[in-house]
């Protein structure tokens, strides 16, 4: 019948250009396979995690970028207190390990703060993706104003609302540049 599409039985398709019926079976576990990873990338553990762990290293590496900025600092110590509060010079290499031992702190501690925020806002963000069944402009609003409130809740109902209200914003600000339509047919 003309304009009909095609019905095949599963196992049955057609096969691509210069496989043989011996290849079938490794085809279809291919396409096994490349089911299953898709229906893991987009889990929202799979995406929490993920923002997690990329806002982890890119919070260490501003630190770390922000660290090397401040390296010729005149201020720097040279000196260590020691007992009975006299102080001793500092070697170069005690500096150097000194330094490293703050940097590498510095760093932990700024991933962890944005790995937090990533995480946070990701697995936000996909939940209410998931129970709207739609991807619009307002999943990222709402994903922002929850994350924000929930990160300033420590500050009291005054910060929450704050940072509630600046997170929404700055979410739907992000998601609006990147929605943007570009017209090249010009």
């Amino acid at each position: 019948m003309p304009l009909v599409a095609p019905v095949y039985l599963p196992g049955q398709e057609p096969l691509p250009m210069g496989a043989t019926e011996e290849d079938r079976a490794q085809l279809n576990q291919i396409a096994y396979w490349n089911k299953m990873a898709s229906m893991g990338m987009e889990s929202c553990a799979f995406k929490t995690v993920l923002s997690g762990a990329l806002g982890f290293a890119l919070g260490g590496f501003f630190s770390l970028m922000s660290t090397s900025f401040a390296v010729d600092d005149p201020l720097r110590r040279t000196t260590l207190a020691g007992v009975n509060g006299a102080a001793s010079e500092l070697s170069t290499a005690q500096q150097t390990k000194q330094f490293f031992k703050e940097t590498g702190k510095g760093m932990y501690k700024s991933g962890k703060g944005f790995g937090k925020v990533g995480a946070l806002y990701s697995g936000i963000e996909c939940c209410i993706e998931s129970y709207r069944a739609k991807n619009d402009i307002y999943n990222p609003v709402y994903a922002g104003a929850l994350a924000g409130g929930i990160l300033a809740r420590n500050a009291g109902p005054q910060a929450v609302v704050g940072g509630a209200f600046a997170f929404a914003a700055f979410s739907g600000a992000i998601d609006l540049y990147f929605r943007r339509e570009t017209s090249d047919e010009d």
